[in-house]
């Protein structure tokens, strides 16, 4: 094997270990916090369930106030680009007004997995099967 094919192989069960720990937070009760739609239609086909609330959706000022009153945990995920990182930026900021900080690890471990692959999370999904899909020749398991 060529050390792409095992650069492939360790980032996809990387992002796969990512995905489990974001289900289990999700069912445990994390509100998720992605920009859009396609971000939340996306995690939905990689099997997250849960609560999945949209930051472009609403003023963040009054988006955070009703986050802040989540009790089972914040996890920011949203996109990796210039737009997303501004995003985050200002709920964070937001959210320490309350006390609260999400979590951004998870985000900041993705991004680190798929940078100059993908640039959001709404692309995600699809990148996660192309690549089962190129080393084992399965969209899914």
């Amino acid at each position: 094997m060529n050390k792409r094919i095992l650069e492939d192989i360790e980032r996809l069960e990387k992002l796969e270990e990512i995905i489990e720990e974001l289900k289990n937070l999700a069912g445990s009760g994390a509100v998720i916090v992605v920009e859009g739609r396609k971000d939340s239609e996306s995690l939905r086909h990689l099997g997250i369930e849960g609560d999945i609330r949209f930051a472009t959706q609403q003023p963040l000022i009054g988006f955070t106030e009703s986050l802040s009153k989540s009790s089972g945990g914040i996890i920011l995920l949203t996109d990796w680009d210039r737009k997303g990182g501004i995003i985050a930026r200002k709920i964070i900021a937001y959210l320490l007004t309350y006390g609260v900080m999400p979590n951004t690890e998870i985000r900041s471990k993705i991004r680190g997995l798929v940078k100059k692959r993908i640039k959001d999370v709404e692309s995600l999904g699809n990148y996660i099967d192309k690549l089962r899909a190129e080393l084992y020749g399965v969209p899914e398991f």
